[in-house]
């Protein structure tokens, strides 16, 4: 199917950009890969009168060094973000999730930004995002301004950012050398979506498993922590026994859809399995 007819425009800088989206304001979208906006074009589920092209932003892209966190710019490409030396040294569960993503077409193309500020509900980097606390950096017309990763995500393809503003970058904390992580994920075929999708991180200490934080995917309108797993897993011991009761938490508070790839309750199940797994080995089990 052929999109509907828009404007087209390609500004060379973040100020440029901002101004384009505020003159354009709701019927505006920023495209950068172009892996998510895309097909909702040619399937006429999106219909912006102005797309804002940000692709040429050399700016946004990269990793840099901020002492305990990286500063990760939003056109830094799924691909990049596996390769790169800095966020396999410090931040492993974003790579490894990283590179989990679609297939590898799709990767050299798709966006860290783009993929959060699509906020689709399944996609495995938002999940892994909440789980690290991250910080969305924004930028419109009064300035920049810095938002957390739980309160980046409000509803289902819906995000904090406004009409007007550009996601330019990520704050990622660095993790220490005590953190262990992994990222697991259900899905149908190796492009799916994953059905379910757990990121945890967990820091060891005589043991005992002394932190957990755990992101999950595809278990509710946005990324949820499983926050009463978390709770479970703190101060219990590292071992395959105690994790998985710390596990069979996951899903409480969650409300995961149902389709025809799962129903809710199998979706519990996943989320149970799933994070008994990442906790384990996150916690070197």
């Amino acid at each position: 199917m052929i999109p509907a007819k828009f404007d087209y425009v390609r500004p060379s800088s973040v100020g440029d950009a901002v101004r384009a989206l505020d003159a354009g304001g709701e019927d505006a979208k920023v495209i950068a890969g172009g892996q998510s906006l895309l097909p909702l074009l040619r399937l006429r589920l999106a219909y912006p009168e102005l797309l804002v092209d940000v692709g040429g932003l050399g700016d946004l892209r990269g990793v840099r060094d901020e002492g305990g966190s990286l500063l990760i710019g939003a056109l830094t490409t799924h691909d990049e973000v596996v390769r790169d030396p800095l966020i396999a040294a410090h931040c492993g569960l974003l790579a490894q999730a990283a590179g989990t993503v679609a297939d590898p077409a799709v990767r050299h193309r798709g966006t860290l930004g783009g993929s959060l500020a699509h906020a689709d509900p399944a996609a495995d980097l938002p999940a892994v995002m909440v789980a690290l606390d991250a910080t969305m950096i924004a930028q419109g017309p009064g300035g920049e301004r810095s938002i957390g990763a739980s309160e980046f995500f409000e509803d289902y393809l819906t995000t904090a950012l406004a009409a007007n503003e550009v996601l330019t970058a990520v704050r990622v904390p660095k993790l220490g050398a005590d953190w262990g992580y992994r990222y697991e994920k259900f899905h149908r075929t190796a492009q799916a979506w994953a059905i379910v999708g757990v990121a945890a991180v967990a820091r060891r200490s005589n043991g005992h498993v002394a932190e957990a934080r755990i992101g999950m995917a595809n278990m509710g309108a946005v990324p949820v922590r499983a926050r009463a797993a978390e709770e479970a897993a703190a101060g219990a011991e590292a071992s395959a026994e105690a994790l998985r009761a710390a596990a069979q938490r996951a899903d409480e508070g969650t409300q995961p859809p149902a389709d025809l790839h799962g129903a809710a309750d199998y979706r519990r199940h996943l989320a149970r399995v799933l994070t008994a797994r990442a906790l384990a080995v996150a916690s070197g089990v």
